[in-house]
């Protein structure tokens, strides 16, 4: 099956990319940044999801939108309409069978920046709308929502180990995710899974759910 993964040059999206290299599908592959990976059946594209000239690919089967800033100026433009323009002309696809999105943990809680937050929030309830208008075709449409990931991006937390201490103590398992662990959860919303759709899937270490009881 062909596969496309944008944001797929680091992060989560490079992990969700391998992924499905491993598992012998085409991925074809969207970023602003160049990609690391080298696999015969990897195909990188260097463009912006917010191009209004895409390129045809074929049958496309899954459409993984991990693509995202953390840039408030950029946010709304990038996380949302962007990530709608792009889903909107790859769902054509004939062949596809999932559409899933990577939106964040911060879209419940709204902790971290407003616009950040807004796009995130957005791209769960424009999910929810693609899962109703996707279903007559027997597509499955979902989001994770990640808190805290050991990514690159998190770097300026992941290296004061006082901060790393302080994020991993307001969960209840106490650490973050790696991406590989959102690469399977992943796989198996768009691979396995015939019966999910519509659904925002949380991991975040039990960070919604930590609270201090008083009584």
């Amino acid at each position: 099956m062909n596969v496309i993964v944008t944001g797929s040059a680091s992060g989560i999206g490079l992990a969700i990319a391998e992924r499905f290299l491993r598992e012998g599908h085409g991925v074809f592959g969207f970023d602003r940044q160049e990609s690391a990976i080298k696999h015969p059946n990897y195909r990188h594209i260097l463009q912006d999801i917010r191009s209004r000239h895409l390129p045809e690919l074929p049958e496309i089967a899954v459409l993984v939108n991990n693509a995202g800033t953390l840039e408030e100026s950029e946010a709304i433009d990038v996380n949302l309409s962007g990530t709608i323009r792009f889903t909107e002309h790859y769902a054509q696809s004939p062949a596809l069978r999932s559409v899933l999105f990577i939106a964040s943990a911060s879209a419940r809680n709204g902790a971290e920046f407003p616009l950040y937050v807004a796009s995130k929030a957005g791209l769960v309830g424009y999910m929810k709308n693609l899962a109703l208008n996707l279903a007559q075709r027997g597509i499955t449409v979902n989001s994770i929502s990640p808190g805290g990931v050991i990514t690159p991006a998190n770097r300026h937390i992941l290296e004061k180990e006082e901060l790393y201490a302080a994020v991993k103590a307001e969960t209840l398992l106490g650490k973050w995710a790696g991406a590989e662990e959102i690469a399977d959860l992943s796989w198996y919303l768009t691979m396995v899974n015939r019966s999910i759709t519509g659904e925002d899937i949380l991991i975040d270490n039990g960070e919604m759910l930590k609270s201090n009881f008083i009584w």
